[in-house]
């Protein structure tokens, strides 16, 4: 492939010009904590040795933050380097299968950025960013949870990954329990599609629970996904080998349901969470494999990391019997504003820029790949793109990160609970994680635990201490940093963007605690 160079194709990096801008690839795992990769948790009983292999010849980032502790939001947050709470359809929660699609057609990605470079690009995997489907006769679709019973199965989708800068696209539309159970390649639904209109239907076809009735493809076996998903990955990264290209690479697993391939099935030795973590480091395996065989790993950007913490689905207390922890040493898990809720393993590697065996202590968010993209390839955002968004490429070159002595983070729950760190401080407003899933650490009793609480996160990062009431200041200034952030519409440098806070048509009762800094 002839490849157009362009000023913004001349990356100057480390004091060196290369004129070959890098592959990048982007695997994000689904519900993993970090206390399930060994190369974080050397205690614990998962062993993953592909990406381990990516630590030990990269860099592994110690306090990454996804934007959100459940799927939805936080792929939005990577895919366009802003919060999801910003938009008017997801405070809270997650999208459903049928759900319409969450990123706007006109807004800027990292697949549309790095398309204008030149780059190839593919999103093969799980999406869970919602997608239009076509309405039955009759039917009117409207919000975040949309009956199957509304949508044609064989007619063209609209907006979906095609509609934000993804060439290509391989996947299933939600996670893995969610109908349709079916892969979508571009804008067709794949197989013949069949209707599972009750749960004995979907026993019936032997789907695990809690998989959802709904559509589903005769030919689709929820064993086989992830193994399909990375044979398509491989195969497609053979086809773009002449570069450069993107291929966000989004796992279905180890979220539930707990469907090992059987060729991972009991080799944990803990339970179906610790096999599927198994199958999930394998899949990482194979696209490195790949990379070798092709000569690509040199100048092929690598990054794995997760959605959010791992779920309680896994089975924390079985597994804690076995002396593994999914959260490694913190508090929480998916859905919490615990630190277990959002922080995750952050890997990556790229050999001719990274140093190996590098270990960063930068406080980054899930939102700051798109910057990251931007800055590698020389380009320079629209005002009004990538507005959370905060390069971390000066820390994957070994030099200081600009700001991360007072970079602020926003976390968010499940149930739309907001908590902000700035720097090493980190405020949450509520006593209970922002969720209704608990914490595996509860039996820990935190000292002066309060509706507001106040963490040191260089002294505590596992939240024993609350210094709350020690520290008054902090926690109102703190409180005053959220409101200004969602007033000015972003947290970056800029200008001011619209934001809802203050239309009486858009419910924000998650934001009681910082109301009389917002008015």
């Amino acid at each position: 492939m002839k490849m157009k160079v362009t000023a913004t194709a001349v990356l100057f990096l480390m004091g060196a010009a290369q004129a070959v801008p890098p592959n990048i690839v982007y695997i994000l795992a689904d519900d993993m904590g970090p206390g399930d990769v060994s190369c974080y948790n050397a205690e614990g009983k998962i062993s993953t040795p592909n990406i381990d292999r990516l630590a030990r010849e990269g860099m592994k980032f110690m306090d990454m933050h996804t934007n959100s502790s459940v799927c939805t939001p936080t792929r939005y947050g990577i895919l366009t380097g802003r919060y999801a709470w910003r938009t008017s359809q997801l405070k809270m929660g997650v999208l459903n299968g049928y759900s319409q699609h969450l990123i706007e057609p006109t807004r800027e990605t990292v697949a549309s950025l790095l398309k204008k470079q030149g780059y190839a690009t593919a999103c093969i995997g799980k999406w869970h960013l919602g997608m239009d489907w076509q309405q039955t006769p009759g039917s009117h679709l409207t919000g975040k949870k949309i009956s199957w019973k509304k949508v044609d199965p064989k007619a063209p989708i609209k907006n979906g990954p095609n509609s934000v800068g993804f060439d290509y696209f391989y996947g299933i539309s939600g996670s893995l329990n969610m109908s349709p159970h079916a892969y979508i390649e571009n804008d067709r639904m794949q197989g013949e599609i069949e209707k599972l209109a009750k749960m004995d239907d979907v026993n019936a076809r032997g789907f695990t629970q809690p998989s959802t009735p709904g559509y589903a493809a005769k030919e689709y076996v929820q064993q086989e996904v992830v193994p399909r998903f990375t044979r398509k990955a491989t195969d497609w990264i053979r086809e773009n080998k002449d570069g450069p290209f993107f291929l966000y690479f989004p796992l279905p697993s180890p979220h539930s349901p707990l469907v090992p391939n059987a060729a991972f099935k009991g080799k944990s030795g803990l339970n179906l969470h610790g096999d599927f973590c198994l199958e999930t480091d394998w899949a990482v395996g194979e696209v490195l494999k790949t990379l070798d065989e092709l000569d690509l790993t040199d100048n092929t950007l690598v990054v794995f990391t997760a959605d959010n913490g791992t779920s309680p689905r896994a089975g924390f207390e079985e597994l804690a019997a076995k002396g593994h922890h999914p959260s490694w040493i913190y508090r929480g898990m998916k859905g919490t504003t615990w630190e277990g809720g959002h922080r995750v393993p952050f890997v990556v590697r790229w050999p001719q820029q990274v140093k190996a065996g590098a270990v960063s202590s930068a406080l980054i968010c899930s939102t700051d790949f798109f910057a990251t993209c931007a800055e590698l390839t020389g380009v320079k955002p629209a005002p009004d793109a990538g507005e959370d968004s905060v390069s971390f490429l000066p820390a994957l070159q070994g030099r200081p990160q600009p700001g991360s002595d007072d970079r602020l983070v926003i976390h968010h729950s499940d149930k739309g609970i907001f908590s902000i760190r700035r720097g090493t401080w980190k405020v949450m407003f509520d006593a209970f994680g922002g969720s209704g899933r608990y914490d595996p650490r509860a039996s820990e009793p935190i000292r002066n635990i309060a509706s507001l609480q106040l963490y040191d996160m260089a002294s505590d990062a596992t939240e024993n201490v609350n210094l709350a009431a020690q520290y008054p200041e902090i926690v109102q200034s703190l409180r005053k940093d959220l409101a200004g952030i969602i007033r000015r519409g972003r947290s970056t440098p800029g200008p001011n963007l619209p934001s809802d806070y203050n239309d009486p048509n858009v419910a924000w009762p998650q934001l009681e605690p910082v109301l009389n800094e917002l008015k």
